[in-house]
């Protein structure tokens, strides 16, 4: 029997448990909270509420919200400062992706020192890091349970992926509470975000049984709840299920990590500064069509997983029953563009494509890809 290894944080799960913070701070052996999070979580009043149940457990807190949708390096190297400057010795995220993934980022800086690239790829972090706690916002990055933190390089103009087990979370909260806020657009993008989480590290060469269970829930949960969690907002069975959608695939491929979807859209949201789910939602089936024959079981056990009948087929219509129901789920959450509709340009995908095959998701993709067949895609999904 093959090795593997499954790691996770601790894990809190269920409406109104935002109201653990305090006391999970406090288990840490956190004094004052270097809360990070965006002007949008704020607005919605859930800082506040985290803030007055970390004042109830004797914290003090300083509040980062400094970042962009798709968070920048400069913003980190802000950050870091003024956690150093803080006298904070623990760190909370309340959001999405992009505070959890710039909270990640500072914790590394602060501990590490140095420039994040310096920590770009896998495993390059030898310093531990400050004691985290995250609370997400949306269902889609799964960033709470992740060993992965993703950072725009201005210089470059590209996403660096920076995979380590020192950037999984002490803990992670859970509350779907906090999804009632989001609009139906953020809704449908984070959704199929967290659909090519479960996709992508359900085919990826580095699988095992344990990622296999949280890729395939994942993936059926959000097939059966997406649509509905877009269409009623107010839906707390559909939030709740996607809570516990975004959390598994999370689980899934913090563990399996991803594949070319994620090493193509990292480079076009680091140019363009679009949504990453949205971007997902353009290249992912042309990414599944690609890889379909290295793994075509695989795809089958999908497009069960997504409700299809696949009865009586053969295999790869079997298979292609997976691609068939990702694109009409997309199409009926309203994301259904092309690369072009989203500002894409012919002329940087030859960069792009460059740029993607040294992007670290792209290792554990089933099928290799050359620079001219990530081209392809590229044009495919325009």
């Amino acid at each position: 029997m093959e090795i593997s290894k499954f790691v996770a944080p601790e894990i809190i799960f269920g409406r109104g448990s935002l109201s653990q913070i305090g006391e999970s701070v406090v288990r840490l052996g956190v004094s004052k909270v270097f809360l990070v999070s965006d002007s949008d979580v704020i607005s919605a009043g859930w800082v506040d509420t985290a803030v007055d149940y970390l004042r109830a457990a004797g914290l003090d807190t300083v509040i980062f919200s400094s970042l962009t949708t798709n968070p920048k390096d400069c913003e980190v190297t802000e950050g870091a400062a003024k956690y150093l400057a803080s006298g904070c010795d623990g760190i909370v995220s309340v959001g999405g992706g992009s505070p959890t993934d710039v909270a990640k980022a500072i914790a590394t800086i602060a501990s590490n020192g140095g420039r994040l690239k310096d920590y770009e790829g896998i495993n390059k972090i030898s310093t531990p890091l400050p004691p985290m706690v995250i609370v997400p916002s949306t269902a889609g990055a799964g960033s709470e349970v992740s060993q992965f933190t993703i950072i725009v390089d201005t210089d470059r103009k590209l996403k660096m992926s920076i995979i380590s087990r020192s950037l999984i979370p002490d803990i992670a909260i859970v509350d779907p509470e906090l999804l009632k806020t989001k609009d139906a657009k953020l809704a449908a993008a984070t959704g199929v975000d967290a659909l090519t989480h479960g996709i992508e590290s359900y085919v990826s060469l580095a699988a095992t049984p344990l990622t296999d269970i949280h890729a395939l829930k994942a993936i059926s949960l959000i097939s059966r709840n997406l649509r509905r969690a877009v269409s009623v907002r107010s839906d707390m069975e559909a939030n709740t299920n996607m809570a516990m959608a975004s959390l598994t695939a999370g689980l899934a491929f913090s563990n399996a990590i991803l594949g070319a979807a994620h090493a193509m859209t990292h480079q076009v949201d680091g140019l363009l500064d679009q949504h990453h789910g949205e971007t997902n939602a353009s290249i992912l089936p042309h990414v599944m069509r690609f890889n379909l024959q290295a793994c075509p079981e695989r795809f089958r056990d999908i497009a069960v997983a997504m409700g299809e009948d696949v009865t009586g087929l053969e295999l790869i219509a079997a298979a292609e029953r997976s691609i068939e129901a990702v694109q009409r789920l997309i199409e009926d959450i309203g994301l259904a563009k092309g690369l072009s509709e989203l500002g894409l340009k012919e002329e940087f995908i030859p960069l792009l494509s460059e740029n993607a095959t040294k992007d670290a998701c792209l290792v554990t993709n089933p099928r290799y890809a050359t620079r001219e067949q990530i081209e392809q895609i590229y044009r495919n999904a325009m």
